[in-house]
């Protein structure tokens, strides 16, 4: 049996940069082993199969794998695949996905680099307690202990609604492009490192970028990401903890994979009222690079 594919870059307007995403359609046929044998293949950091929703008033439904587990949810997977549907499907202003997490908006927007995709984050970041010492953490990412952290920002651990991801500020840029992961140590990260670490540093002033990011899961089968966007969505947490509460909307750019020669950027906003998080969007663009069949027997 044949599927149409469609592979795109993700949280850019240019082939070959961003992060790639594969999309595989008509996947209903499909059951758990073939989509990550498939997932597997495809080699991505993500792979979307798109079935029929399960309530007639949304657009699709999604199942998400990276090449080694299924997740719940995944940011550019999400802004990949509401661009393509709206493409293939003529949609103009809001994309509706069934994603294990829940309900996942994404409203549509016509730029000058395309259509961009916001999605509205399911539930908001929740807070793990049991965080790594800054000497495991800087072992795991080849660094010296006094380069974790900046300012008020220490490492912590939050869920955004598919795993726990651990946050590691740095002292500078320099810090960043020098991160690279130690297997022999990433162990001893527990739980915190099980699924991905999430990098990020402040940028320089006047450049319109907030942070630069890096991030890495080789649990998952990721050994670098070049754009997280559920992880960019679970950023807000440490933000409201390190930087203090605000009200109203905030709104950040943030730019991952230039390490890489995948450079990506990601537009965050989180709304907060009373102490606490109250909503939460990532967005950005997306380009399709490749289309073609699979043939599954």
């Amino acid at each position: 049996m044949q599927y149409p594919f469609h592979t795109l870059d993700v949280f850019t307007t240019e082939a070959f940069t961003g992060n790639p995403l594969a999309v595989v359609l008509e996947a209903q046929s499909l059951d758990d082993a073939q989509m990550q044998k498939i997932a597997a293949e495809f080699n991505l950091s993500e792979t979307v199969f798109v079935l029929p929703p399960d309530d007639e008033t949304n657009t699709a439904k999604l199942r998400i794998f990276t090449p080694a587990r299924e997740l719940s949810f995944a940011g550019h997977p999400t802004v990949g695949a509401a661009i393509l549907l709206a493409e293939l499907f003529g949609i103009k202003d809001e994309i509706r996905l069934e994603e294990q997490v829940g309900l996942v908006p994404v409203a549509l927007e016509a730029r000058d680099g395309g259509t961009f995709a916001r999605f509205s984050a399911a539930v908001m970041p929740e807070p793990w307690t049991n965080v790594p010492s800054d000497k495991k953490i800087a072992a795991a990412l080849s660094l010296k202990e006094h380069q974790i952290g900046f300012g008020t920002h220490r490492a912590s651990v939050f869920d955004p609604g598919n795993h726990p991801v651990l946050y590691v500020p740095l002292e500078d840029r320099a810090a960043l492009s020098e991160a690279k992961t130690s297997i022999a140590d990433w162990p001893d990260l527990g739980a915190a490192g099980a699924f991905l670490a999430y990098l990020y540093c402040e940028s320089a002033a006047g450049t319109g970028v907030d942070y630069h990011a890096r991030a890495f899961a080789p649990l998952s089968g990721i050994p670098e990401d070049p754009a997280t966007g559920s992880a960019a969505a679970g950023l807000p947490g440490p933000l409201l903890s390190y930087e203090g509460p605000w009200e109203g909307t905030r709104g950040w750019v943030i730019m991952q994979g230039e390490d890489m020669s995948r450079a990506s950027r990601i537009e965050l906003e989180a709304d907060a009222a009373k102490g606490g998080l109250t909503g939460v969007r990532v967005g950005g663009h997306a380009v399709k690079v490749s289309s073609g069949k699979l043939d599954i027997t």
